[in-house]
């Protein structure tokens, strides 16, 4: 099998820029995803805005054009879709990668639940929400207890307990409050955490006026089939509840990446080792891109401050190829 010059795992917005990267360079690429296009944001909650505003977003020089000042998820699909369409993007989805093997510096083979591939470069872009991060707490194992939050109508007239102070927890609680359901905040601290500044307001009146109720500086420690406990500045509290949302954070296949033999560090940062100029990593001809990069750290990289990975790799990867040629 002639090998390709690049092979890109993760069809998210990075793994597309790499893509479009490479097929301008005029390199051989292929992408593979293990889900659907974009599948991460897919998965996102219904009605999700993002923070940042529509240019910041996009990719390959195609205009992403929005109604409103912050995209949403369904517009941004939308637009991913559309890039992929215009430059005929290779990829191959519903494809998982399970291994990764490397036979000198510049020659992989890369093995997928549907075949076998060779490369002589390798980009992984996988992304960070697929593993949430565990509560480690009785019950968590319960059907009531999701990591993941899509719309609300499903916990109306419901209590519901959200664990969390970020974005993805303030936004459910105020639309799942919104469609009628009983809405327990459990924050381990003392405030709101950084979330976005146009919701700030409405999250902090709805918890003073007592509409939603949040216990801070505290933590949730026990998940029983009709009720919850908590551990709050003033001792144990037990509160009736239908419904958890441990919206808790998410992290990067740690194990997928030692698999691949991508150093990590020993540190409770995690953060994989990869030079940030080139972000070509410890094993010669492989590379990282998006927010995978930051390790536990997941708001360091998002899709508009990394989307320069991608032209950073392939002209690593340009030089590579000249160096070796001797021209």
């Amino acid at each position: 099998m002639h090998p390709y010059d690049v092979l890109i795992i993760g069809g998210g917005p990075i793994g597309l820029a790499c893509g479009i990267a490479a097929q301008q360079a005029g390199l051989q690429y292929l992408i593979l995803e293990k889900g659907t296009l974009v599948n991460s944001l897919f998965n996102y909650p219904l009605f999700m805005t993002f923070f940042s505003t529509a240019e910041r977003l996009e990719i390959g020089g195609v205009p992403f054009m929005s109604l409103a000042p912050k995209p949403g998820r369904q517009e941004a699909m939308e637009y991913y879709r559309r890039v992929t369409a215009h430059y005929g993007l290779s990829i191959r989805l519903f494809e998982a990668v399970e291994t990764v093997e490397q036979t000198t510096p510049h020659q992989f083979t890369v093995t997928t639940t549907k075949g076998h591939y060779q490369a002589n470069n390798v980009i992984v872009a996988t992304g960070f929400y697929d593993i949430p991060v565990q509560m480690d707490i009785p019950g968590e194992e319960l059907p009531k207890v999701s990591h993941y939050y899509k719309e609300p109508h499903f916990y109306a007239f419901q209590d519901v307990v959200i664990v969390g102070a970020a974005n993805s927890a303030i936004d459910a609680a105020l639309e799942i409050w919104r469609r009628g359901g009983r809405v327990t905040l459990v924050i381990r601290g003392s405030e709101i955490g950084s979330v976005k500044y146009w919701i700030r307001p409405d999250i902090e009146n709805r918890i003073q006026e007592g509409s939603i109720r949040a216990y801070f500086n505290s933590t949730l420690v026990a998940v029983r089939d009709n009720e919850v406990d908590l551990d709050t500045p003033e001792g144990r509290v037990t509160l009736p509840n239908d419904w958890v949302l441990a919206l808790t954070g998410y992290q990067p296949d740690f194990e997928l990446l030692r698999r691949f033999g991508i150093a990590v560090a020993p540190d409770e940062s995690q953060c994989p080792v990869y030079n940030p100029d080139t972000m070509e990593t410890n094993r010669s001809g492989m590379y990282l891109a998006g927010v995978v990069c930051g390790g536990m750290d997941t708001r360091l990289w998002f899709i508009e401050n990394s989307r320069e990975h991608a032209d950073k790799i392939i002209q690593a990867i340009l030089a590579d190829r000249q160096a070796a040629s001797g021209s």
